[in-house]
């Protein structure tokens, strides 16, 4: 078995903590590790690292480079497109340009079969990387059944049993009087069922009728396959991708995948086939849809709130807080969601999460307000990161970590000139003089450099701790695209912005 992590979605539910830029797969909040870590840890109880595939978009490269050299701290390094841990590779893929999970499916199916030599009766698991979801032992047990399934033909889906009239989910419908499997227990969380019919996100009264049926499964996104099963599904189904895949090399697929409809097996396959069949989950499970789900799943005090941060609360009952360096100081409240970040205050009423896409929809029609639903004041650049501390009309002042070993693109800016201070490591700065000669310099804690305008530079951490500096533009334009590059390290395009 193969397992495919999708882990290209922007989720937008859960901002302002999540952005384009960092999405809730990436994010770590209340926990050491986020949920794309917690994913490749439950799925190498499955399967051996070479066996698994991560599908992402270009832009988050490096956050997953980042995520797992976090869970496996020995060397690391990206090569032809394969990240190597441990001796080990983990089998990445960039998409070029969104399109869904229907044409990332097909993309993954086809890099299984061509690069990584299996035969068409290979099963793949297609695994969103933003689930939470326990005891993972069991769902390790419960991936295994789907296997077997998978290699009769079918495909599976795997479908949570409801525990309220969620409105924020999917359902399958099942057909329970005649299951599929038994195993020898005989027992409904041993059995599978055909799927007669998906459903849409219902309105309350219906998910209420679909909970007292007992036969309607929240829709978890978790499907499993032969290669050969879905591009038979595929070519009968969505000729529009298949076609894409027909004959055509792994490279070629890519080469032409901004020409794939944007579309998701939901729509594309699962809606339209007669292999569907449901395995029913006995396990907590969450997508962490909205800031109503996470509140959900997180533990809480006596008063039914989930804090984190520095919080005061006073009277305060059934709430989500979530502080960040400011206090949040709460009277009298019930059934609120507070998510405070450095730039942006989120109040809602519980049950309303859902809503927070409308925000960010709004958001992005300003003009005023769009650059915060792609970044947070701290923004993650494959050499470390940047926090902007304050910006005014001729300025900008910035916080620069730069991880061990790491530089940033040899470069100049048109509009600003900029001013160096080290508050912790040592710099080595490359900076052109007056003849355009490059010269050497090393910076130390307390010492300082000058940039001028049309200079070009580079940042470089030679230290084995991270290097911190202050940095202070000044210019009649300080926005992120004033960047020429000569040169980078991690083949980032010269209109790419950031250092």
């Amino acid at each position: 078995m193969k397992i495919v992590v999708l882990a290209g979605g922007s989720g937008t539910r859960l901002f302002p903590m999540s952005r384009k830029k960092y999405p809730k797969q990436f994010l770590k909040i209340g926990d050491e590790k986020s949920l794309f870590q917690k994913n490749i840890e439950r799925n190498l109880l499955a399967v051996n690292p070479e066996d698994l595939i991560i599908i992402t978009n270009k832009d988050y490269q490096f956050h997953i480079k980042n995520q797992l050299s976090e869970l496996f701290p020995s060397l690391f390094t990206i090569h032809n497109s394969q990240l190597t841990v441990h001796n080990s590779p983990f089998n990445l893929i960039l998409e070029p340009v969104g399109r869904n999970t229907a044409p990332a499916i097909a993309l993954a199916a086809k890099f299984v079969l061509e690069k990584l030599n299996a035969s068409e009766d290979e099963v793949l698991f297609i695994s969103p990387s933003d689930h939470i979801i326990s005891p993972i032992e069991k769902f390790a047990e419960y991936m295994k059944k789907a296997e077997r399934i998978a290699k009769e033909g079918y495909i599976v889906t795997f479908g949570v049993r409801p525990t309220k009239p969620e409105t924020g989910f999917g359902y399958i419908e099942a057909d329970t009087t005649n299951p599929l499997f038994n195993d020898s227990t005989n027992q409904p969380s041993n059995q599978s069922y055909k799927v007669k019919q998906f459903h849409e996100k219902p309105d309350l009264e219906t998910a209420k009728e679909y909970l007292s049926k007992g036969n309607y499964y929240w829709n978890s996104g978790m499907f499993a396959f032969t290669v050969k099963t879905i591009f038979e599904e595929l070519k009968k189904h969505a000729p529009e991708i298949y076609e894409k895949l027909e004959n055509k090399k792994f490279e070629e697929v890519l080469e032409n995948f901004e020409s794939m409809p944007d579309i998701s097996i939901d729509y594309a396959v699962m809606e339209k086939t007669d292999k569907a069949v449901v395995l029913p989950l006995d396990i907590t499970w969450s997508d962490v849809g909205s800031w109503d789900a996470f509140y959900e799943i997180m533990e809480k005090d006596e008063k039914g709130n989930v804090k984190m941060g520095n919080v005061i609360d006073i009277d305060t009952r059934n709430s989500l807080i979530l502080g960040n360096k400011r206090v949040v100081s709460t009277i009298g409240l019930e059934d609120l969601i507070i998510v405070e970040t450095d730039d942006v205050l989120l109040i809602a009423k519980k049950g309303k999460g859902q809503k927070v896409r409308e925000v960010v929809k709004k958001l992005k029609e300003s003009k005023k307000f769009k650059h915060l639903t792609e970044f947070h004041t701290t923004v993650y650049r494959p050499w470390g990161s940047y926090t902007e501390l304050e910006k005014g009309d001729r300025y900008k002042i910035k916080r620069i970590t730069v991880k061990p070993g790491e530089a940033l693109s040899l470069q100049f800016h048109y509009h600003r000139s900029e001013h160096w201070v080290v508050v912790k490591g040592t710099a080595k700065v490359i900076l052109e003089d007056e003849k355009g000669e490059l010269k050497e310099f090393f910076i130390h804690e307390n010492e300082s450099i000058y940039v001028p305008k049309t200079r070009k530079h580079r940042l470089i951490n030679p230290g084995k701790v991270s290097l911190e500096i202050i940095e202070v533009q000044v210019g009649e334009y300080v926005e992120e695209d004033d960047i020429v590059r000569f040169d980078d390290r991690y083949c980032r395009k010269v209109e790419d912005e950031g250092g």
